[in-house]
């Protein structure tokens, strides 16, 4: 099946960002497209100065405008980091996923806060304004299942070996590295986690702007389960697309049976809730 991952021009402006994402999806739609794609944070500027003013309930406006264009387009819809979620006076880092009828599938609330410190690079504490999400979220397709994370997520091994035992055969993180963290560690974090579980990882990013406060890398990103990257984009903004072969997914598992092979009797990762 076909995947688009959609890298978006991020402005100050919601509307805009709305029209422009849901433009490209239908754009994903039409060239084939079954399981759609948005990055983090794209309907409003990353930064914790930002998530107040443009946090939305769910449902609200921007996960309506979502749930409009899956079912016209007929997809499953991926909304990045559709918005800052706001539930219950606290606000969250959350990921919305549609079907094909429009339908609520899926909600991620990012589990582990991006709160960093590299000296006289970047500093950053999204636990300053956000609460962590507190479960595992994947979804069903005709395809195949789905786990999600969100960014940071990402650096952490023991929620994508979960998610593989789960039975999840894509991995999809919609991120905003920086431009330290970048390119140090998006790509090698998504052939690891892909090599490690045996499973497709993409990665969609909002476009680099320069002139934004927080400037994300780009480079969405899809890798197989051989850890070979098998689509890449550049900076700028764009439209990925690959298609997910499944049964390069199985041959990969039989030639070499690392899941069959764990040694449970030593060692083990699993899911408390």
């Amino acid at each position: 099946f076909r995947l688009a991952l959609i890298q978006l021009h991020v402005s100050a402006v919601k509307s805009e960002n709305l029209q422009r994402a849901c433009g490209l999806v239908r754009e994903a739609s039409a060239e084939g497209a079954k399981l759609v794609a948005l990055p983090e944070c794209f309907n409003s500027p990353y930064g914790t100065q930002y998530f107040k003013e443009y946090a939305e309930k769910i449902p609200g406006e921007s996960t309506q405008k979502l749930s409009e264009v899956a079912k016209e387009c007929s997809i499953y819809l991926i909304g990045g980091r559709s918005i800052p979620e706001e539930d219950g006076g606290k606000l969250y880092n959350t990921c919305t996923v549609f079907g094909p009828d429009g339908a609520l599938l899926a909600k991620h609330r990012k589990v582990h806060l991006f709160d960093i410190n590299v000296p006289g690079k970047i500093q950053f504490k999204e636990s300053e304004i956000l609460s962590p999400g507190n479960s595992f979220s994947m979804f069903d397709t005709p395809f195949c299942k789905v786990g999600l994370g969100i960014c940071y997520d990402m650096r952490f091994a023991e929620m994508a070996q979960i998610y593989g035992q789960k039975g999840c055969q894509l991995l999809i993180y919609p991120g905003a590295f920086n431009m330290t963290t970048g390119p140090a560690h998006w790509e090698l974090l998504q052939r690891g986690r892909a090599v490690d579980n045996q499973l497709y990882v993409a990665t969609v990013s909002p476009a680099r702007d320069e002139k934004a406060s927080y400037v994300a890398w780009g480079h969405s990103t899809v890798v197989n389960p051989w850890g070979e990257v098998i689509a890449k984009a550049g900076a700028e903004e764009t439209v990925v697309y690959t298609d997910i072969d499944l049964k390069k997914l199985a041959e990969i598992r039989q030639q070499i049976p690392i899941l069959n092979q764990k040694r449970c009797d030593l060692y083990g990762v699993e899911m408390k809730k």
